[in-house]
């Protein structure tokens, strides 16, 4: 009994809300302009600030090695970091309207393998070395105050710190966890239809 079955209207009638092609590009540009918009501001403040610290360097003439150190490492923690979160440039700027979902769906695993790698790898290097430098930086100033006012200086310098590792580092990982997993699993979505 052979039964001739328009699998195609079937489809087009289901009431089950299937992800908007649309609606789900729309998505992936609003997330692409937050991104590189993101970029840009990361590479601006990092850059402006690597400039004043190095004229704080010039203008002041700190005496102690240990302050050059610290100089030294809190801008290179900057450079460092600058280089690796640039590579995600690329990964964004290939998010465009001529792939298929395919190929979506690989830029998008490719880019959230290397935002993991941001997030881990990359920002503990970046806190471990900003930590340092503040460290050895604040040491020459400290040592010429008052203990308590040094200890003070130190502790809410730590503090700070703290509050960024701690609380507002893996708040933003995880949000930009999710909105990366929302675009993956509305494409995985869309795919599993197609084959289908």
């Amino acid at each position: 009994m052979a039964t001739n079955i328009d699998f195609k209207n079937l489809w087009k009638q289901q009431t089950v809300e299937k992800p908007s092609i649309e609606e789900l590009l729309g998505r992936l540009k609003k997330f692409k302009k937050e991104n590189i918009r993101k970029l840009i501001t990361t590479n601006i403040l990092l850059i402006v600030t690597s400039v004043l610290i190095g004229l704080i360097w010039y203008h002041y003439q700190p005496q102690l090695a240990t302050t050059k150190i610290g100089i030294v490492l809190v801008i290179l923690a900057m450079v460092i970091f600058l280089f690796a979160y640039n590579q995600l440039f690329m990964n964004f700027y290939k998010l465009d309207s001529t792939q298929t979902n395919a190929e979506y769906l690989n830029s998008l695993y490719s880019l959230k393998n290397k935002q993991k790698f941001m997030q881990t790898t990359m920002l503990n290097l970046y806190f471990i070395m900003l930590f340092a430098g503040i460290s050895l930086y604040m040491y020459e100033y400290a040592s010429r105050m008052k203990m308590i006012y040094a200890v003070t200086a130190y502790g809410l310098t730590f503090l700070w710190i703290a509050f960024n590792w701690f609380y507002l580092r893996p708040k933003t990982i995880k949000k930009q966890q999710a909105k990366l997993n929302g675009l993956i699993n509305k494409f995985e979505e869309i795919n599993d239809q197609l084959k289908d």
